[in-house]
């Protein structure tokens, strides 16, 4: 059914098609809106969820840890500082394997202290082993959020994702959305109960060890390890069957965009690709040979794909809406040099940061980072780290 969604209710519509039965919530900007409707499809009779009211965002975390370890199919939704308070119980839930789905709605974090857009917050959660997906859109989001369940509770994986929807860009704006049949959701994730995974049982002697350390330790986040590389193998089976049930496809872990023939490429994440692709098309036009790849999934970081997509081209901008503080670049830049370092035939690299706070990504920043790598492509001098906002 098409309806006129903000992402905000785009979420909560995923979370009440992956019938979720434990929702612990907390209010935050801009993430309030998806609390809320959860809430209302709960009191309206819609969702047969139980809604856990808390006084933080710790709590949130270690709520929903405890019901996804007695095997319930959970939800949440923060932002910023509220998913900075959550980071230790974070680290608990992937340390102790539990599937779960998390929307982060992304808001700038203190320094100083802005209630605006900014991919800070995401960023700062890269080694908490939780799987990352950021979709571009609405539509996008709401099949990541489905995605994601069926992601997480595949029993080589097991892990916790995050879903990020881009504060205000996404998360306020209406457009329109295909809200899937419930019948083909449950035919395509099915139920909690019949998924096989570790559980507490009031039928079994169980224990779980608050510390252990040598080489159980090791083995133990061996295990981690293997499981978020498994992903890069079941996550585009993921995604076709979702294509054959949905008739939705996003293009796997990292998207490709008039990629073919491309001298050039602008990497993006989020919601700034869509103006990205106009740009683009208005580029080729002009006869630039300009194409677009785009990061859908940031944990595990597909490196192989990034490496394979790069080979041969001239020249690479990476637009970033959160910085690598230390490194004087933007995160996904950061993690780019580092996938193709050692890599023979890489193309000339420039790191553009951009849309901080209530900055905008325009089209004619987009335009500058295209003419830019063009220029760096061609051979002409041009710094590694540009502020499109600010020089």
């Amino acid at each position: 059914m098409l309806k006129v969604l903000s992402g905000n209710k785009a979420a909560a519509y995923a979370a009440k098609l992956a019938k979720v039965e434990v929702a612990a919530v907390y209010p935050i900007t801009p993430q309030t809106q998806i609390s809320e409707e959860v809430s209302k499809f709960v009191a309206d009779g819609q969702l047969d969820c139980d809604i856990i009211e808390v006084e933080g965002e710790h709590s949130v975390m270690s709520a929903i840890t405890g019901a996804a370890v007695a095997g319930a199919r959970v939800f949440t939704a923060t932002s910023s500082l509220g998913l900075a308070y959550m980071n230790e119980p974070m680290m608990f839930a992937a340390g102790m394997r539990v599937p779960m789905v998390m929307v982060d709605v992304t808001r700038e974090t203190s320094a100083q202290r802005g209630i605006s857009t900014s991919r800070q917050d995401a960023a700062s959660t890269r080694d908490c082993g939780w799987l990352e997906i950021d979709p571009a859109d609405s539509q996008e989001l709401l099949d990541s959020i489905l995605m994601a369940y069926k992601l997480s509770e595949d029993p080589e994986v097991l892990l916790p994702t995050m879903v990020v929807s881009d504060g205000f860009f996404m998360s306020h704006l209406y457009e329109p959305v295909d809200v899937p049949d419930q019948e083909l959701v449950d035919k395509f994730l099915g139920t909690a109960k019949e998924k096989k995974r570790t559980r507490f049982s009031d039928s079994e002697s169980m224990q779980f060890a608050l510390s252990f350390s040598g080489k159980p330790y090791i083995q133990y986040r061996y295990q981690t390890l293997n499981a978020i590389d498994n992903v890069k193998n079941i996550f585009p089976k993921v995604e076709k069957e979702f294509e054959e049930l949905f008739g939705r496809s996003y293009g796997g872990m990292v998207e490709e965009y008039k990629t073919e023939d491309a001298e050039i490429l602008l990497m993006t994440i989020g919601s700034m690709s869509g103006m990205a692709k106009n740009v683009i098309d208005e580029a080729r036009e002009a006869g630039i040979k300009v194409g677009l790849a785009r990061i859908r999934m940031f944990r595990p970081f597909p490196k192989e794909e990034i490496v394979r997509i790069f080979k041969g081209r001239k020249a690479v901008g990476v637009i970033d809406r959160s910085i690598a503080l230390g490194w004087n670049c933007g995160t996904v830049y950061q993690e780019v040099k580092a996938a193709i370092s050692g890599h023979e035939d890489m193309p000339k690299m420039l790191s553009f940061i951009d849309g901080i706070s209530t900055m905008d990504i325009t089209r004619e920043h987009i335009e500058l980072a295209v003419g830019m790598t063009r220029d760096a492509g061609n051979g002409e001098p041009v710094k590694e780290v540009n502020w499109l906002s600010w020089e």
